[in-house]
């Protein structure tokens, strides 16, 4: 007999590791992080260190003074909350809240103005129509001339032997104290800027299918209904989003008036003007109290219009709505594919837009 070798057992292999999926976004916050930076770091040097700048600003007092012992002092003193509290007495005070009532009127106004008209433009150029390309390019020249350029023009139409005298048939001296200021702002400023918001709006309307109006003509809606339940809840984003830009920079109007009235109007002096005249006569730290205090309006007047009216302006709304994606949008679609729900905007429409009611 011939003796055999024993064979080697061979090693017992290893259970196998479940291969661990790796996330689709898992990594990119740093790479997000790292690509945003250039921005953030000049955000921060445009925006963040003005801010800061100005708030110490408005704590000090700067010129010539006299200390305790008579002796002349120049330079910076630290005042404190003097400068804010100095806002609001006196005559300093009656200053103060004239102009932020001609602020919040201006605003108020040419925003309602602007959203009217700029709605009834994007209407208007939605539809099918011979030399539509041509009025839409017209439509673009009042908000691309500058606002200075815009205001000299205007002054040029209210000037007392001007354009705007010869229609109405009599002479209105536009630029002094008075009404006829006021309007000639509102005039001059929805003039230029019901543009922006018509065309933020007509981006808003071409984004709706045309099934959607089919489906409601079929349901037999009318005009305005099928205006008010698809059209407006359809373009409320764009609307919202526009219209916030708008009262946000109207909020801080300072060259319209400035060039066309002129300062030291009672009837169109601003916040802004205010700050202004008080940095021109170099006194800064109640320039700067002015300014902080338009920026904490603006910045409140901002937040109350977002959270009242749900402006979407960082697409939050998108990414939570039903189907707006990821794993939410997905258990929607599963959950009313079961139930048996209409997924699609006509479907939507037909159920909720019930026309001939």
């Amino acid at each position: 007999m011939t003796a055999t070798a024993p064979v080697a057992e061979r090693p017992a292999k290893e259970p196998k590791q479940p291969k661990r999926q790796q996330r689709f976004n898992e990594g990119t916050g740093r790479l997000a992080a790292l690509l945003l930076s250039p921005t953030l770091l000049v955000l921060g040097l445009v925006v963040l260190f003005p801010i800061i700048s100005a708030l110490r600003e408005s704590l000090f007092t700067s010129g010539t003074t006299l200390d305790e012992n008579g002796f002349i002092v120049k330079g910076s003193t630290f005042v404190g909350l003097d400068n804010y509290l100095d806002i609001f007495k006196g005559d300093t005070g009656h200053r103060f809240w004239n102009a932020f009532y001609n602020t919040t009127f201006f605003t108020v106004v040419c925003v309602v103005l602007e959203t009217v008209l700029g709605v009834a433009m994007a209407l208007i150029m939605h539809k099918a129509f011979k030399g539509r390309g041509i009025v839409r390019a017209s439509i673009l020249v009042p908000w691309a001339i500058p606002t200075v350029v815009s205001a000299l023009l205007w002054k040029w139409i209210f000037q007392a032997d001007g354009i705007a005298n010869q229609l109405i048939g009599t002479q209105v001296l536009w630029s002094t104290e008075g009404w006829q200021s006021k309007l000639s702002v509102i005039i001059a400023d929805t003039w230029k800027t019901a543009p922006f918001i018509g065309l933020l709006v007509l981006a808003g309307l071409q984004t709706i299918p045309a099934e959607v109006y089919e489906a409601a003509k079929v349901d037999g809606a009318s005009v305005w209904k099928t205006f008010t339940r698809i059209t407006l809840p359809l373009v409320k984003p764009a609307l919202l989003v526009a219209v916030l830009f708008r009262i946000l920079d109207t909020l801080r109007i300072f060259d319209l008036p400035f060039v066309l009235v002129g300062p030291h109007k009672d009837s169109v002096e601003t916040l802004s003007m205010l700050a202004y005249d008080q940095a021109f006569n170099t006194r800064y730290g109640p320039a700067a109290a002015y300014a902080t205090v338009l920026f904490v309006y603006v910045a409140v007047v901002a937040y109350a219009f977002v959270k009242i009216l749900g402006a979407d302006v960082i697409g939050e709304a998108r990414a939570r709505k039903p189907g707006g994606g990821g794993g939410n949008g997905k258990r929607w679609r599963k959950k009313n594919a079961a139930q048996g729900a209409p997924n699609t905007a006509v479907g939507a429409v037909t159920v909720s837009g019930g026309g001939g009611q």
